[in-house]
């Protein structure tokens, strides 16, 4: 019987809790969910919202990729927690940087997949974690990235002269009414890079809260385009349910306002 997919919903996958070492000596705790049977279709590398005010590994759009996505669209998601961060799935060793050491997380996150030789490396960032994709992502094997909400607050010109001199895929997908940049002035910023793909999502607000289900989509379109679209919102199969309440605090993921610089 086909049963509907809601928040908590938990679809079969292989799962294994694993630590990132940095460069710098730094242990960050994560989890790579790969699809239940075979190998996976491409890989989603994913960088959370900020931590300082609520974002971690768990923030809920990541849960639910890691949730649905092996199953549904064959996508390995590898999540976890910047230095300093933590979550229901552990404490990340180091201490918040403010988008400065947080470097050598991401590239530890990288060679990681790198290593472990999984297919298509994508890192899908969200808030905070989409100036780190765009400062530090730029990884021969990264074939792309997707920006959810990107408030391009910490990167910087020459880091979008950067993707638009290499030529690979970048999709920024901007909420309509976004606290931080919306998306006509998202038009403008990602002009310097001639190839982006900035996609307006109506009715939606920077934390996605009710509007998952569309990121998702998204999502899957870039790095699995030969999955049919919309996802399913049923299961026919084993299904389990994830408990949500230790999240229910922690759902703000955003930056706290700040004078110009």
């Amino acid at each position: 019987m086909t049963e509907k997919i809601r928040g908590n919903s938990v679809l079969p996958a292989r799962r294994e809790q694993i630590i990132l070492e940095t460069a710098d000596g730094v242990s960050l705790v994560g989890e790579l969910a790969l699809p239940p049977a075979g190998e996976p279709v491409a890989t989603m590398i994913c960088l959370h919202p900020l931590p300082t005010h609520g974002g971690m590994m768990d923030s809920h759009l990541f849960r639910k990729a890691s949730y649905r996505l092996p199953a549904l669209a064959g996508i390995a998601v590898l999540r976890f927690n910047t230095r300093g961060t933590s979550s229901v799935q552990g404490t990340s060793g180091g201490a918040f940087d403010d988008a400065v050491a947080e470097r050598f997380d991401v590239a530890a996150a990288v060679e990681y997949a790198e290593f472990a030789e999984l297919p298509h490396v994508w890192l899908v960032g969200w808030s905070f974690g989409t100036d780190l994709a765009l400062m530090y992502g730029l990884e021969p094997v990264v074939e792309g990235i997707v920006l959810l909400s990107p408030p391009l607050r910490y990167s910087k010109p020459e880091h979008l002269e950067a993707w638009a001199g290499s030529g690979k895929s970048v999709t920024a997908l901007v909420p309509e009414h976004d606290d931080y940049l919306q998306p006509t002035e998202a038009g403008e910023r990602f002009a310097a890079i001639p190839h982006a793909e900035v996609i307006a999502i109506d009715d939606a607000k920077h934390l996605w809260v009710g509007d998952a289900e569309r990121a998702l989509d998204e999502i899957t379109k870039r790095l699995a385009p030969s999955v049919a679209l919309p996802l399913p919102d049923g299961w026919d199969g084993p299904m389990e349910r994830a408990d949500s309440s230790a999240y229910r605090d922690r759902t703000v993921a955003a930056f706290a306002p700040r004078s110009a610089d």
